[in-house]
């Protein structure tokens, strides 16, 4: 069996607190209760999880979920060698066998039929079935189940449904003030404030365009990789270019509209 400490955060992760999400989180682990966490791409969910992980000295396996995730995939499945078979656990069993926290990050990506999976371990029961192993895996006293996703990038066939939903705590996640947000980047990528924070009002500028010709805002991490050009000695409105408004969009429109943006703000 894996050792637990081999999935242990090693090094302390940067995280700005935003409010009173960690000792929230820090009441919820206390607990065991199971937590969602509900906020736009790029916000800072899944460096909060790992901060929290790190902060409660706790291991923690993430699972980047896709349409094609099977329940296999989470749970584990028999494998061949050359001894015959054997069995490999996934990585919900190995971390409600370890005691690690398991973050399955965008969980709406996954299949309805996969999720049914992870209700046992979300109440009283704190079990995981292992159907084809005939195993019934009772839950380390330290497991926790983590889940996210974005609630504003689904279509009504990519939502959790209600039976998934009442069964976690819930944390909204949005980006942060822009004073915040300059003060992440700047730490992040080790550049001026002053940049950082001009950075920071393009990207206001891109969120306003939500529901208007965008899907999705500009991600903090966004920002942060244009603070990264830049530093590498990109000029600014390339750099935002780059980073901030080419990946987001393929409308002429709206490229023109933040183009606009920038120079404005870098003119």
């Amino acid at each position: 069996m894996s050792n637990a400490e081999s999935y242990r955060v090693q090094q302390a992760p940067f995280y700005q607190p935003q409010g009173d999400e960690v000792a929230h989180y820090t009441a919820a682990y206390a607990a065991r209760l199971p937590v969602m966490l509900k906020g736009p791409t790029g916000c800072g969910k899944s460096r909060f999880v790992e901060y929290m992980a790190w902060q409660l000295g706790k291991p923690l396996i993430s699972v980047a979920c896709n349409e094609d995730m099977t329940a296999a995939d989470l749970v584990g499945r028999y494998l061949l060698d050359a001894n015959g078979t054997r069995w490999q656990d996934g990585p919900l069993t190995l971390a409600a066998r370890l005691g690690a926290i398991c973050y399955l990050d965008e969980i709406v990506e996954a299949r309805q039929d996969t999720l049914v999976v992870i209700h046992p371990l979300t109440d009283h029961r704190r079990t995981l079935p292992l159907d084809k192993k005939g195993e019934q895996v009772a839950a380390h006293p330290d497991f926790q189940l983590v889940i996210s996703y974005n609630p504003g990038y689904q279509s009504l066939m990519k939502d959790l449904k209600q039976s998934t939903k009442q069964r976690f705590t819930a944390f909204q996640f949005d980006y942060p003030d822009a004073a915040t947000e300059a003060g992440i980047v700047a730490r992040e990528a080790d550049i001026d404030p002053a940049l950082a924070a001009r950075l920071v009002e393009v990207a206001q500028a891109g969120r306003r365009l939500k529901g208007h010709g965008l899907d999705e805002g500009i991600s903090t991490r966004l920002v942060v990789y244009a603070a990264t050009l830049i530093r590498r000695g990109i000029s600014e409105v390339d750099a935002c270019r780059m980073a901030m408004v080419r990946p987001i969009t393929d409308d002429a429109d709206v490229v023109d509209t933040l183009d606009h943006a920038i120079a404005a703000v870098f003119g």
